[in-house]
């Protein structure tokens, strides 16, 4: 199965608009990030390559004591220019073990421009949740990683 959505769908992530919900939700996006990344300090700038799928690319922008800061995208080439998509910004919380995305950057606008802040974050994370197990499902993992240069 591709992803598991049967604790999204009965009780885990149930109540989507509460704030108890949406830190399971960074909690679980911490879970599916270490999978594919569990050891961090290997590199500031790694490369995920799956033999028939996109290069998954992983960089280090910040490290602190507690906390790194990432990003998380695909490249495609387009008019010979790099495009990012999706172009996920993320916060890793170490001492509490929760991932959260700060920043969204994407090409295709929906009903997030008219969302609540809760609301946008809920939709951002859940959008990480999903994209970390279909990543997860096509192999990738930053173990066998090359320094981009």
């Amino acid at each position: 199965m591709l992803l598991d959505l049967a604790p999204v769908r009965k009780g885990r992530f149930a109540n989507a608009r509460s704030f108890a919900a949406l830190m399971e939700l960074y909690e679980q996006n911490y879970i599916r990030l270490r999978n594919l990344a569990p050891d961090l300090k290997l590199a500031n700038e790694m490369i995920s390559s799956v033999p028939g799928h996109q290069d998954l690319y992983l960089s280090i922008t910040q490290r602190c004591k507690y906390t790194t800061m990432m990003r998380l995208t695909y490249q495609f080439e387009e008019a010979g220019k790099p495009v990012f998509e999706p172009d996920l910004h993320l916060k890793m919380f170490h001492d509490a073990r929760v991932v959260e995305v700060q920043q969204l950057h994407s090409r295709i606008r929906g009903p997030m421009l008219m969302a609540s802040m809760i609301q946008q974050k809920w939709m951002m994370n859940r959008f990480l949740y999903k994209w970390l197990g279909y990543c997860q499902f096509q192999g990738h993992y930053f173990e066998s990683m090359r320094q981009l240069k």
